[in-house]
């Protein structure tokens, strides 16, 4: 009996020794690491960068102004579900810990002492404290210094900030793909919604994304993002914040993604630039995008749509006057056509609706010609009936056009656009030949008595990365 109580004693006093030791290291960690940290209190007035938009005369959206693509929604406006979806995917225990889980930790380490050798890169254990700590204070390195120094910090923040401003910190900030930061920016950007209208099965893909939003891109990784949204509801009817029978109609949903509504969006683009110009100089870049400014313009849609097709019928009616330069490419031999016509680069001036074709045959009634998807179609003589050859500057043209075949020929690369009617023998679509104007215009419409700019367009094409030149604004007369 008295060996055994030696015995306890040895291991008792091993135990406090052993707790001891771990005390002084826990000490000397935070002593180490804990020096010359960022100051975490600048996040209690954090007051993100926000998208500034441009509206047109009638309220619809013309334009984004934004390094980064964020709406900051305070934490009280964001459902109760979605603000589950992320505690379920990413912190599960977020409102019981003080800003380290512990618990986590160790299952991480035990998997990371499992993957030695796998070359696989060490899981983590970060609580949504911690990925705050790090996405506003510090880097993304994967080091233990790094998680020491962010585990610090969360212990910090977590005794400065509540968690509820913490958890609206993150949901602001988080980066969930498709340059949008912020679940307000990813719910218009994925499915043009506002966070009140999300359904269960959206909520559940946006909190999927915050460990690697390229892996579960909707489209790309569809498979994997279908498994990731379903894991995040299973994690959610687990953790208790909905129903069985809700999450299995949730996974049942389909995984679509619902582009901004195109209506929405108006075409101006020479008068968005003058504006964006014009905030620049009387705000500042900083102001223009990150400050959240609501601008709202003069520009009456209707007469913008207007005013872009009458300046480019009026340049096209006066290009062809002076005939046709014929086609932009010309194959001799139509021998693995298709791979080739593929590989032609479509001039960015040409507006959406045209297409390049590739003439397979010609007679003098019609042309054959295919496009770069393999679809066919048809030119008749109305198609080709103003081409006539150019000979010079002035007015000076090639004889009337009285056979297709007098225009284009077999192997040419030339420019078309789809016309309404069928033919309807042959059931093919029916192309009108197009070309490029060489000469330029510009169009502004103006209500005399206020001075209100109404439609602007500074050119045929506004034309990105190439030729933004305003020539309603900016030319000389």
């Amino acid at each position: 009996m008295r060996y055994l109580w030696f015995a306890f004693l040895g291991l008792f006093s091993l135990g406090f020794v052993g707790f001891v030791a771990l005390i002084i290291g826990v000490i000397y960690v935070f002593s180490s690491y804990g020096q010359d940290l960022p100051d975490y209190r600048q996040l209690k007035d954090y007051k993100p960068p926000i998208v500034t938009r441009l509206y047109a005369g009638d309220g619809r959206l013309m334009a984004e102004f934004a390094q980064e693509k964020r709406v900051f929604m305070p934490i009280e406006t964001m459902p109760d579900l979605l603000k589950q979806a992320f505690i379920s995917a990413e912190d599960k225990n977020f409102y019981k810990h003080d800003g380290v889980d512990f618990i986590a930790i160790s299952r991480a380490m035990l998997r990371n002492i499992k993957n030695i050798g796998a070359g696989r890169r060490p899981e983590g254990a970060s609580t949504i404290t911690q990925q705050v700590a790090k996405n506003f204070l510090l880097t993304s390195e994967v080091s233990y210094e790094r998680k020491i120094k962010e585990a610090i910090l969360a212990y910090r923040m977590e005794r400065a900030m509540s968690k509820d401003r913490l958890l609206e910190l993150y949901l602001n900030e988080i980066y969930l793909g498709q340059r949008a930061y912020g679940v307000a920016a990813a719910a218009l950007q994925y499915f043009n919604k506002s966070l009140s209208e999300l359904d269960i099965h959206e909520m559940a893909y946006l909190a999927a994304l915050p460990k690697a939003p390229n892996n579960y891109h909707p489209v790309r990784r569809h498979d994997e993002a279908l498994a990731r949204r379903n894991w995040v509801i299973d994690r959610m009817a687990e953790n208790g914040y909905i129903e069985l029978a809700q999450a299995d109609l949730a996974k049942l949903k389909p995984l679509e993604i619902t582009p901004h509504d195109a209506f929405r969006k108006i075409d101006a683009p020479y008068f968005t630039e003058e504006v964006r110009r014009e905030l620049a100089e009387r705000y500042g870049e900083e102001s223009l995008y990150g400050g959240g400014l609501a601008v709202r313009s003069t520009i009456d849609p209707r007469l913008q749509g207007i005013a872009i097709k009458a300046l480019r019928d009026g340049l096209e009616a006066y290009d062809r006057r002076h005939g046709y330069r014929g086609a932009i490419a010309h194959f001799e031999e139509l021998d693995n056509w298709l791979e080739r016509l593929q590989a032609v680069q479509r001039q960015e001036s040409m507006p959406s609706e045209w297409k390049l074709a590739l003439v397979l045959e010609a007679s003098a009634e019609n042309a054959e010609i295919a496009f770069k998807d393999g679809t066919q179609g048809m030119l008749d003589l109305n198609s080709v009936s103003w081409a006539r050859k150019y000979l010079d500057e002035g007015y000076a043209r090639g004889g009337p056009i009285n056979r297709v075949n007098q225009a284009v020929a077999v192997g040419d690369i030339i420019i078309v656009a789809p016309r309404s009617s069928k033919k309807e023998a042959e059931g093919t679509d029916l192309f009108d030949l197009k070309q490029i104007p060489d000469i330029q215009g510009a169009l502004i419409a103006m209500d005399p008595h206020t001075g209100r700019i109404l439609a602007m367009q500074g050119g045929w094409k506004y034309r990105y990365g190439s030729s933004e030149f305003n020539r309603a604004t900016q030319a000389k007369r």
